[in-house]
């Protein structure tokens, strides 16, 4: 599923001055070297701000999601280019994960770097270039089973001209269902039928399935927006079912496949058994559960209301800066902006401030009210006590969006490194 030695390798990488927030000292040792020496984050030269992931969390997230699929009898295919990050993809897959989830050939490029050997491209693949490459991809290596959606007749004849060409085998492909007002996907079932019946007619596609996502349809966890997922949900299990009816589907094992990280509970429960004379494995997309965040998934995640039943998922991204400027009062500045962290979901939430005498204390009361290129401004509550030079937590809301601002994180259990994450953006 993975190449574990390419992703070992990564620990013998180099460390330089291209890692930003890290120690100078660091400069020359190996990801590894720096691991062993169990820095820690506020007394040995990191240079704010840094972005750090709580080790924890990671697990106990890992381990819950894995245990919370399994239950429910679906698979997990995470959407990888939340991290971009081959060594908690190892982790996810180790936990029983079906697969990775990409968006785009860069993204591929990178896990087939990396051998991963399952993937779901959830969008269409209609690039000439794009499609050689996968067909080359494939004849280097049998093991390699790659599947990708199509929303449109003239999608599946771009791609058969295009694998054509090239002399390509069968691509596999699922029929993405949409919604007016959405994303991709077929509009109707109309369409969404018609595009199966002429994926299935070319010799050189193969219909394994049906997919789609429900996470751009809604933005909140209300009534309402709970009801617009079932519907959306059924419908893909109504296409599903007709389609298997009339015989269009070219595998025994059909693939149905939705699921964020906002409500996957609805689609274990829509997309749940039986499927008389039909064998189904259901698979979620769902990648944000890995860190979870302090902000919208916080606030979105089935764990988060409840719906996922008993447990709950952890924030294990965490961002310090310093405390630059007071500059007048209610105001402080931080070394941290847009460069450094998520801001386009939900801003920033300042949690804990670490003083010169090494003492941690909650900060309340107090917001980020604005996010320039390279600084925080945080709104300041009464008798704050925050000084300049002070160490301040930021919990993050959003973490796709936070991870592409940084390309070695540290891991950390308390205020110890004992691991360092690479991202390939």
């Amino acid at each position: 599923m993975i190449d574990t030695e390419a992703v070992a390798a990564i620990r013998q990488e180099p460390i330089t001055w291209r890692y930003k927030g890290l120690p100078v000292a660091l400069d020359g040792c190996t990801v590894a070297q720096a691991a062993e020496r169990g820095l820690n984050l506020f007394e040995d030269g990191f240079l704010g701000p840094v972005l750090v992931l709580d080790e924890a969390a990671l697990s106990h997230n890992l381990t819950t999601m894995a245990k919370w699929c399994a239950d429910r009898g679906v698979q997990l295919a995470p959407h990888a280019k939340t991290t971009m990050a081959p060594q908690l993809w190892a982790r996810q897959i180790e936990a029983g994960a079906y697969g990775l989830t990409a968006a785009n050939t860069a993204q591929l490029r990178v896990y087939r770097a990396f051998g991963v050997s399952r993937v779901i491209f959830a969008n269409e693949l209609v690039d000439p270039a794009g499609l050689r490459w996968v067909d080359e991809e494939r004849s280097a290596d049998p093991g390699f089973e790659f599947t990708c959606f199509v929303d449109s007749v003239e999608g599946v004849a771009r791609m058969e001209d295009s694998l054509r060409q090239v002399g390509a085998a069968p691509v596999d492909v699922v029929v993405e269902v949409g919604r007016t007002a959405g994303r991709a996907g077929a509009r109707s079932t109309a369409e969404a039928t018609a595009v199966a019946r002429a994926a299935a007619a070319s010799p050189l596609l193969r219909l394994v399935g049906v997919g789609g996502y429900e996470g751009v349809l809604v933005n909140d966890p209300s009534p309402h927006s709970v009801s617009v997922v079932d519907e959306f949900l059924r419908r893909m299990r109504e296409l599903t079912v007709a389609l298997h009816r009339e015989g269009l589907f070219e595998t025994d094992e059909i693939l149905l496949t939705a699921g964020g990280s906002c409500f996957f509970d609805q689609v274990a429960d829509v997309f749940a058994g039986p499927w008389p004379g039909m064998s189904v494995t259901t698979v979620l997309r769902s990648g944000c559960y890995v860190t979870h965040d302090d902000g919208f998934y916080r606030w979105m995640s089935p764990f988060s209301r409840g719906e996922a039943g008993n447990g709950s998922l952890r924030p294990a991204l965490k961002l310090w800066a310093r405390v630059t400027s007071l500059p007048e009062p209610g105001l402080a500045l931080l070394t941290a902006g847009k460069r450094d962290l998520s801001f386009d979901a939900w801003p920033p939430e300042p949690q804990l401030v670490r003083g010169a005498d090494g003492e941690i204390r909650e900060l309340t009361d107090c917001t980020v009210s604005a996010v320039n290129d390279q600084h925080a401004f945080i709104t300041l509550a009464a008798g704050h006590g925050l000084a300049v030079g002070d160490w301040v937590r930021l919990g993050l809301s959003y973490p796709c969006t936070a991870f592409d601002k940084w390309q070695l994180i540290p891991v950390v259990r308390g205020e110890t490194v004992v691991d360092f994450v690479r991202t390939y953006f």
